[in-house]
Formats: C-alpha cells, structure tokens, sequence
C-alpha cells in the first residue's frame, strides 16, 4: 500500500500540474496546525518565485482543482499562499478497511529480502550480564526485528568477548585452586572431560579473584598472560578449558537473554576473527594501505572534507599485538565470506563511535565490503539513576541484570495482587510479561543516543507514557472483544465506517500513519519512535472508548463497523509491541 502521505501529494501535484505549474511543489506535508487541518502544502510560496505571482493566487487555483476531489473533506487556500487539506471521512475509512484486509497492515517490505547484521549484545564470557549490558540488548533486539518486519534477512550476533586476558586469568586461577586436574599435567595424553570442573556460580567468582590477583602479584599476571599466549596458539588442554568456559557460559547467558526476550541467530565471539587477523594484517602491508608508525602498524583514515581530524586506526602494536579494531575489522572480513551483508548495525556504548569510524573506513578503503553498503553505528547513553549518576546498587556496586529484572517483576506483582480479581499464579505470570513491557518501553522510549534516568515507579506505571499503559490498552481491547464474541456476535463481513465523531476520526488517523512511522523508524534506527507512535495511537483509541457505545451501540452496522476498528487497533499495537520485544497479557 501508497503510505497516505504519498497519495495525498500524488493529488496535490496533479492539481498544480492542471494549473499550469511544476508538479514539484505539491509535496503535502502534516499539518502544523492540526486545530486548522490535517495536512497542508507550502509549495505556492517556493513556486511565486519561478512563476513571478503572488503565492495566494497559486494556491487559490490550485486548490480549484482540488475542490471535487473526492480524498478531501475540504481544501482550503488560505494567505499568504498555504493549501490546507482535511482528508474525507469515505477515503479514511476505505484506507484503514485496506489496512485490515492486508496481512501486513499496509507496508511495503523494503528489505527486498537483503542481509541485515545486527551485531548487539557484547557481553563477556565468565560474567554475569549487569545493568551495562541491558541497552544493547534491548535496542539491537528492537533494531533487528523492525529490520525484519521491513523485510530483511536479519542475522543477530551476539559477539562474545571470549578471547582475551581474561582466558588466562581464569586458568591460571583454576590452576592455583585445583592443580590436580588432567589440564595441568603435561603428562596426560587422554580425552579432556565433557563436564566442566566448575559450575557458572564458581565461575563467576572465579575470574574478579584471579583479576584482582593479577594487579597484586605480577608474576601470577605474567603466568596469565602466557596461559593467553597458549591457549591463543592451540594448547590442546587450555582450549579444553576454554571450551568449559564457553559452554558454561553460554547457557546461562542464553538463559538470562531469555528472560529479555533477546535472542541471537549467531553465538560467535572475538576467538572466530582470530584466523584471519594475519591474513588481515599481510593484505594491508602488501597493498600499502598500512605504515609503519613508532613501531605499530596503522592505517590512515583521514578523508577529504572532514570537519575535523581522525587518528590513524592502529592495527598492530608495536609489541606485534592486535587490538580490538584488528578483530572488529577481522570479524567483517570473515561475515563478509559468510553472509554478505547489505547493511550492518553496530550497538554499543556512544564512546566507541570513533573506534567504528575507524573499522568502517579501513574496511570500505580496503575493499573488504562493498562501497554501497551502510555501515551504522548506534552509540547508546548511559541508564542513569535519580541522581543522574550510572545506575548502582544500594551498595554502590553495578547491579546484576536477573536482579533489576526480579526487582521490577516483583513490583509490578504487588501492583497486580492488590486487585485480587486474579490468582497468584497467574498474577505472577502477567507481572514477568508486564515487567518486561516496562522494562523494555522504559528504556526504548528514549532517544538510543540519550542517558536517560531509570524510575521504577514511573516505568511500571500504568499511566502515561509507559509498557503497562500501552498493554492495558490491548488488554482492554481484548475484553472488548471477548464480551462482543460471548454475546453470540460476529463483524467478520462488517466494514470500518467513515468516522461520526471527532475521537473515532482520530484514531482512524492514527492508523493510516502506520507504515510511514515504521518505515521511517527503520531508516533512521529509532525504535523510540515506535514507542512515540504506540503511545499516541493509545491515546486515540482511549479517547474514543470513553466516547462511544462500543457494546452497547443499537445500530448493528455501527456497532460492526466500531468492532472492526478496534480489531485494526489492536492489531496494530501489537505489531509494534513485537517489534520493540514484549507482548501483550489476556488481562490484568
């Protein structure tokens, strides 16, 4: 389907075309002044110019063409040169019935079917997930499914941090605790254990002890790093290890994503880019694109018309160690050879945005990835407390992602338990999906780029610009539906009816700005606006229930016709919900 603003300016430009001017000027746009209009075009006051004539009197013949057109109610040409155009209620209702009839809910799949990367998560091996970790995940997850609704082929990868300093530590700490295990005698020659010798819980403690002892003693630091050094060139018993930690890892990281509704199609981490790190290095050596600076090997970024000066992108110190910007420039290489991508998104933190200029500027003038594809990074901000300080613990500690979780579940539970019309387990059940709406819209409400401070009470309120409000308005809808349903009545063959009333015309409105919205949310990363549009469509449709008979209207016709609103409504929201990652309760 057209989005609704495309039709209308299809109207508008032929209406300037019929009077005798450039149909360039008869882009419509929403109106500024929705108390005159709902939309309004501005095009007689660039065309006066060209034409040499007062902007009034274009408008004013322009709008003659348009006064039988049967998509306005009115059009109106008002000075100094504006056309302000309010759409006919038959072409609202005709607009959103093909909304309801389309699977789709009116939008295109622009993604042709294209690869869409999504790298978002980030989270370390041998860690728990903390409150550090949440954005990421929450947007990118959001990223990737409107990406997908869109109508690309999206892949989610998690990027583990999995190959560092800290693989050392842990064994050599392992070492100290349990040195009689197979890994540490050289002697042995047998198969390595399927079972880990430790459990996540150990494991979680394991690695902050060996961390802190690596900045106390230096010589258990220097066993570290050679412990890295051999697992990094193959030691048989260090990879089995390695693989503990992995396997350990992953299921309770795959364990806690999951009660995010966060879900990745690839669990590869930093280890995957290692083999073609030195491929990497040698292509950029041999083609000149690196030099040698202060012995490190770098490679310049710089490109005319900067507005301001970009460091070369080390790749290589001058102790013969890659970094992260070798890896990341590794990993495309090696997507590159296994995906192909259209377009890649970045998620992480905003203080890494020159660090993936520098990745995607060495990876484009390299010619690893092709010229025309997008490369994103989405730098987030911080989640603040009240204090407006990074969000802590009571103790001043960073706080454990399952704990924030059970935190807001339970607060939510106790909101839900004091109505008592339902039961505890069920109770329960509603507080973990209501939870992760508040959760989630809580955070994705912001803009990505913006710190933003993180308020229990407001975020599981059920008022105002909140997850619960916007499930309690499906929720409604859904008893709506159900008392139409258990009254022995159906609206399968009713139609959405132009609007009666000013509350029903807006929510229709409302509707026919879906995929623009989505489109447009897409295109610029913003999953926040999602949440604007939900929010406002949510307000729409309150407005008209308070303002109508919706089961109690006499006139069947009507009444169908309100059921078949409601229905497209709901439909909607739900649409939306998906693509921000929560869903929607049977009640609360």
């Amino acid at each position: 389907m057209e989005k609704i603003l495309d039709l209308i300016s299809k109207e508008v430009k032929k209406a300037f075309v019929d009077a005798g001017f450039s149909e360039e000027y008869g882009k419509a746009v929403p109106s500024n002044r929705p108390d005159l209009c709902e939309f309004q075009c501005n095009g007689a006051m660039a065309a006066a110019k060209e034409y040499k004539q007062a902007p009034y009197a274009i408008s004013e013949e322009v709008a003659k063409y348009l006064s039988d057109d049967s998509l306005f109610l009115s059009v109106e040409s008002v000075k100094p040169g504006f056309l302000n155009l309010t759409l006919s209620g038959e072409f609202l209702s005709e607009y959103t019935n093909l909304m309801l009839d389309d699977e789709r809910l009116g939008s295109e799949e622009i993604g042709h079917g294209e690869t869409l990367l999504v790298d978002y998560g980030g989270a370390n091996v041998a860690k728990p997930l903390h409150i550090g970790h949440l954005r990421s995940a929450i947007i990118g997850e959001s990223v990737k499914r409107i990406g997908r609704f869109m109508g690309y082929h999206t892949i989610g990868d998690v990027h583990l941090g999995d190959w560092g300093l800290q693989m050392g530590l842990i064994i050599e700490e392992l070492h100290d605790r349990q040195p009689d295990l197979v890994y540490f005698d050289e002697s042995y020659d047998g198969a390595y254990p399927k079972e880990a010798p430790f459990t996540i819980t150990e494991l979680e403690e394991i690695y902050p002890a060996a961390s802190q002892k690596s900045k106390e003693d230096p010589a258990f630091l220097e066993r570290a790093h050679q412990a890295t050094l051999k697992l990094q060139s193959g030691y048989a018993p260090y990879r089995a290890i390695w693989r503990h930690i992995m396997d350990v890892s992953v299921a309770d990281l795959k364990k806690n994503y999951d009660r995010l509704n966060v879900h990745f199609e690839l669990w590869k981490g930093e280890s995957d880019a290692e083999p073609y790190i030195p491929g990497v290095i040698r292509d950029l050596k041999e083609r000149g694109l690196a030099r040698e600076s202060d012995g490190a090997l770098v490679v310049d970024i710089a490109e005319e018309g900067d507005a301001k000066e970009y460091p070369p992108c080390i790749i290589r110190k001058s102790d013969g160690a890659s970094l992260y910007a070798t890896s990341d420039i590794a990993t495309i290489v090696e997507r590159e050879e296994d995906f192909s991508p259209a377009e890649y998104i970045y998620l992480t933190d905003k203080r890494q945005q020159l660090h993936f200029t520098q990745v995607f500027r060495v990876v484009k003038k390299a010619g690893y990835v092709k010229p025309e594809t997008k490369m994103i990074h989405i730098g987030f901000g911080t989640m603040n407390g009240k204090d407006g300080k990074p969000f802590k613990t009571r103790e001043g500690g960073v706080m454990r992602l399952e704990y924030l979780i059970d935190d807001i579940n339970a607060a939510v539970f106790e909101r839900i338990i004091e109505n008592r019309e339902i039961s505890e387990e069920e109770a329960r059940e509603t507080a973990n999906i209501v939870g992760l709406a508040a959760l989630k819209y809580g955070d994705l409400s912001n803009q990505a780029s913006k710190d933003y401070v993180f308020d229990l009470e407001r975020f599981i309120s059920f008022e105002g610009n909140t997850g619960p409000y916007i499930l309690y308005t499906i929720v409604r809808i859904k008893s709506i539906l159900r008392k139409y349903s258990e009254a022995g009545k159906s609206a399968d063959v009713a139609r959405i009816l132009p609007p009666r009333t000013e509350e029903e015309r807006d929510l229709l409105l409302g509707l026919t700005r879906f995929n623009s919205v989505i489109e447009n949310a897409f295109e610029e990363t913003a999953p926040h606006k999602v949440c604007a549009y939900i929010y406002d469509l949510s307000n729409a449709f309150n407005r008209f229930y308070h303002a109508s008979k919706i089961l109690t209207e006499e006139d069947e016709k009507i009444q169908g016709g309100y059921i078949r609103l409601i229905t497209l409504t709901k439909r909607v929201l739900e649409t939306g919900i998906e693509m921000l990652g929560f869903s929607a309760p049977s009640r609360m």
